[in-house]
């Protein structure tokens, strides 16, 4: 589709047959004078009541349990930048139509003409009592890393950064399936991230949690590669400070096992591609043009496994993979947080997804493309619905088994069945 097109088409879609993507709509008839009493006056005083003795019966009266708040201050969004919170209101609307297709959640988003990290940290803290989770949006880095932080600390729901770990979980699961493609140890292999922001600082962790080794990971930023001789990095940027003698992402490039760009346009070329070592992993996934492009790669080395953040080619790093099933998991149990070991959850389950049969559900949504685990298939796609009860189930059991859940599913088998309604009701 070309450009202009695209940009006539996407300004009709959100302007057309009304203005905007989400409305709020009755889950309950209100169409008589009795509905109208137990809806509001004098009936509501009831559940009101209830919930003042009981706290936790706001989960049985209420839509709490199933509404999540999408908030940004608009400072980084997308690939746009700092535009705003009102700029940025499309595409946290966007993320509420995402969080309903695929997770049946309800959202608000809620855009915030805010100017520090407390001003933040006290509006989003203050929301508590409306909404069962929170998901942090197009927050600039470093300041993103303390806000959520903070409000993981001190609020008993769910916060989650989904600029960090949602683009980490995704990649993680695709990585994982990289290294089986190409025979690579995880131990072993050497890792180059272009970018240091909340995202490529989110993947890199995740990845060390699951075995590459921090001595074998080389972050560069827009001054080039972060060693420990360099005076002008921040905390989080330190933990990845290196002690080799390299300056220029050229130079880390050399005998790479994997390069990971969440960065921005054109800033690795053919000729760094060429020095990397056999079977060479490359995730680009800026947006909403890659790093590199995959023919440039496959020109130079066509034992390579390219992974982008766009849609028009194979491997899609596509953070609707985890966002709507993790906090789908996470508020069937009432978790009070999202930790380490639920996005762990959510990863292992991604990657072992990739690995089935692909159905012919999948193969429809795709002009019937047959898909199989492979260099061009690391990671499921977003309409495979089996996504949905793989994940949830996953990070649900991770909640139960750390003990942030607050409320125990017994039947995984019938959960899962629930979890099919939901979404095919």
């Amino acid at each position: 589709m070309e450009k202009h097109e695209l940009k006539v088409d996407a300004l009709k879609y959100h302007e057309y047959p009304v203005p905007g993507k989400i409305s709020v709509a009755s889950s309950k008839s209100c169409q008589t004078a009795r509905d109208l009493s137990l809806a509001y006056t004098p009936g509501v005083a009831y559940p009101c009541l209830e919930i003042k003795k009981n706290p936790q019966d706001v989960y049985k009266y209420t839509s709490k349990e199933n509404l999540v708040a999408v908030i940004t201050d608009g400072t980084a969004v997308l690939g746009l930048g700092n535009i705003g919170p009102l700029a940025g209101k499309p595409v946290m609307e966007g993320k509420a139509v995402l969080f309903k297709r695929f997770a049946d959640i309800d959202v608000f988003d809620l855009e915030l003409n805010a100017k520090s990290t407390d001003e933040i940290v006290n509006i989003v803290k203050a929301l508590e009592p409306t909404f069962g989770g929170i998901n942090l949006e197009d927050i600039k880095a470093p300041e993103c890393f303390e806000i959520e932080e903070r409000l993981i600390k001190e609020m008993n729901i769910p916060v989650f950064h989904d600029d960090q770990h949602g683009t980490a979980i995704i990649t993680t699961a695709a990585f994982l399936n990289a290294l089986e493609v190409s025979k690579k140890h995880i131990k072993n292999v050497k890792v180059v991230f272009s970018g240091a922001g909340a995202a490529s600082i989110a993947c890199a962790n995740l990845l060390m949690d699951v075995g590459v080794s921090r001595e074998q990971i080389i972050m560069v930023d827009s001054k080039g590669v972060i060693t420990n001789k360099r005076t002008d990095l921040n905390r989080y940027k330190k933990n990845f400070a290196s002690s080799l003698n390299l300056k220029t992402i050229d130079e880390a490039m050399h005998g790479a096992d994997a390069f990971i760009g969440v960065s921005v346009e054109g800033i690795i070329t053919p000729a760094m591609v060429k020095t990397m070592n056999t079977s060479p992993i490359i995730f680009a996934m800026a947006n909403p043009n890659p790093e590199i492009y995959p023919q440039q790669v496959f020109e130079v080395r066509k034992d390579a496994i390219m992974a982008t953040g766009r849609s028009d080619f194979p491997n899609q790093v596509n953070n609707v993979l985890g966002f709507p099933f993790i906090f789908r998991g996470a508020l069937d149990v009432r978790a009070k947080t999202i930790n380490k070991e639920m996005k762990l959850a959510a990863a292992m389950a991604l990657s072992e997804l990739a690995r089935l049969e692909v159905t012919e559900e999948v193969k429809r949504a795709y002009n019937n493309e047959n898909f199989e685990f492979g260099p061009h298939y690391l990671i499921p796609k977003p309409f495979d619905s089996r996504v949905l009860t793989h994940l949830a189930p996953a990070v649900a059991k991770a909640a139960m088994a750390t003990g942030v859940a607050q409320k125990e599913i017994s039947d995984f088998n019938q959960y899962k069945k629930n979890l099919i309604k939901r979404i095919f009701h």
